[in-house]
């Protein structure tokens, strides 16, 4: 473990935090019309060694050397396809359908290209314009047998997704209330006679969680076993009851003698957050932990993640906080390995139950200090005069004027993000370099620029923003000068990109450290081990 802090107002990223990506500038056919032989060659070179960058898993150094190439040769339609390739692994798919768009520009025929497209438009969850796309693809190589059973298993997502909406309007109860009746019925959720694992208490004829509980659960996950799905039913719902309490922008003040850590995305890699909870210790009267959500999907230990998470909920409904991410969604879970993850360990109704109570988790949480900020710090602070500061997975909003009020008041339960709106953006939009607002590099919100945050924290009275969301190689980054803050804490992320994991503390006076840590060794399961192959494909 490390600490990184900084004596300055403005504290400082790691040195390996590599730069945001650019979007790709209006290609002009009439202005690059003549290239160079001397830039041919030199974009040759330059494609070479991004090629080899990306068979190293530098996924960002290949995106800038393939950018390096296209300036040097833009008429070069496999130097945009491969960018959109190196893009697509640094989850950038609103470039990379960019990219790819204008690779079909350059040539029309070119199927890799529209190959590439439909993944993209896959993986931010718009599978009829995927089904476009894997269309033309066979339009121009008929006997393309991968295309083929892409477009095959999208028209199915496709189905599937209409019949699972309409039976949801046909249902007159959520799962959560499905489950309890089952529970309440005689026999209808027994617990197996034969189990000897983890043993929840119970008082008054009811569950309850301890931390002993917890404790030996963390064990038995780790040996690989699995709780039997009446535990799992009252650790989720005993978390849901917890969550029913909270407002969409959820509040926590702390007092002197507690800290908080804020955490990144964990995304389903278990033995990595074993490590990450060894480090900032339990949660505690004196302690707080806040997971800024995507704890789920990707990694293949996503119901151990989840359980813990939710039984630290339960256990300690005012010291630990939940924010939803992107990936508590069910379009993202039905491609990235949750969905098929709870059906194989607990069944459909399980995953219903999960994919209900994720609804319920909060948007946002503002975390406030107790105590005025050391004289040696200068810093944007509420009207009390402390410290605060916002925690979203996603980021900032289309729009000016959006206020803590607002952000308390968005309805949540049983609903999903969609493409737009205050809560689409909350759990999607991504900080920019430049000024201003700017469109996606995923597909999916906006970007969002230091003037736009300034404005922000100065009329809401935020010390600064802390999201997560995207993968850094030094764990976080600090942008917008100190007043936006990425966290991420899933290191070596999918067991390919090599980044660090890290978590921040904030006291009570509202000073923030940053610890980072390494990944830890796992058993030999691949990520997303219960995805459909073309989630794969995705990755």
């Amino acid at each position: 473990m490390s600490e990184i802090a900084s004596s300055s107002s403005v504290p400082t990223s790691p040195d390996n935090t590599p730069p945001s990506s650019v979007s790709s500038p209006i290609l002009d056919k009439a202005a690059f019309s003549y290239v160079s032989e001397n830039d041919k060659l030199e974009a040759a070179h330059l494609k070479a060694a991004a090629n080899k960058a990306f068979q190293n898993h530098e996924f960002p150094n290949a995106a800038h050397l393939y950018s390096l190439a296209i300036n040097r040769n833009p008429m070069d339609p496999t130097l945009y396809c491969n960018r959109a390739y190196a893009r697509m692994k640094i989850e950038e798919q609103g470039y990379a359908i960019d990219d790819a768009t204008k690779a079909i520009e350059l040539d029309p025929k070119y199927v890799k290209a529209y190959y590439r497209r439909a993944l993209c438009q896959l993986a931010i969850a718009r599978p009829q314009k995927a089904v476009i796309d894997f269309k033309k693809v066979l339009a121009l190589e008929p006997q393309n047998k991968l295309a083929r059973q892409q477009l095959d298993a999208t028209q199915k997502l496709i189905r599937k997704a209409e019949f699972e909406k309409a039976i949801e309007v046909e249902e007159e109860q959520n799962a959560a209330e499905r489950c309890v009746d089952i529970i309440k019925d005689a026999g209808g959720c027994e617990l197996d006679k034969s189990y000897a694992g983890p043993q929840l208490e119970m008082t008054d004829g009811k569950y309850r969680i301890t931390q002993e509980f917890v404790d030996s659960m963390l064990g038995w996950f780790e040996q690989g076993k699995t709780l039997p799905r009446r535990y799992v039913w009252e650790i989720i719902l005993g978390c849901y009851n917890e969550l029913l309490k909270e407002e969409s922008l959820t509040e926590l003040v702390l007092e002197q003698g507690i800290t908080c850590d804020v955490i990144g995305d964990i995304h389903g890699q278990y033995y990595d957050m074993l490590h990450l909870l060894s480090l900032t210790g339990k949660p505690s009267n004196t302690h707080c932990l806040l997971f800024n959500g995507d704890f789920v999907d990707r990694g293949s230990w996503s119901i151990e993640v989840i359980l813990t998470l939710f039984s630290y909920k339960w256990l300690y409904p005012h010291r630990v906080k939940l924010n939803r991410g992107n990936h508590e969604t069910k379009s993202m879970n039905s491609v990235y390995g949750f969905e098929g993850e709870a059906k194989h360990k607990h069944g459909e109704l399980t995953y219903k139950l999960f994919a209900h109570v994720f609804t319920a988790l909060p948007l946002a949480t503002l975390i406030s200090a107790s105590l005025p900020p050391l004289p040696s710090q200068c810093a944007i602070l509420s009207p009390e005069g402390r410290k605060r500061y916002f925690v979203v997975h996603g980021g900032l909003f289309s729009h000016d004027g959006v206020t803590l009020d607002d952000i308390r008041k968005v309805p949540r339960l049983g609903q999903q993000p969609g493409n737009d709106g205050l809560m689409c953006e909350l759990l999607w939009t991504d900080p920019q370099e430049m000024p201003g607002r700017g469109p996606s590099k995923r597909g999916v919100g906006i970007g969002f620029g230091p003037d736009v945050t300034k404005r922000w924290c100065k009329e809401n009275g935020i010390t600064g923003v802390i999201r997560s969301h995207e993968v850094r190689q030094g764990g976080y980054a600090i942008e917008h000068e100190g007043l936006c803050t990425t966290v991420f804490s899933a290191p070596n992320y999918v067991d390919q990109v090599g980044n660090k994991g890290a978590y921040i503390r904030i006291d009570a006076n509202g000073t923030q450290s940053y610890f980072t840590f390494e990944a830890k060794e796992h058993p030999p399961m691949r990520p997303m081990a219960y995805a459909s192959n073309m989630a794969n494909m995705i990755m």
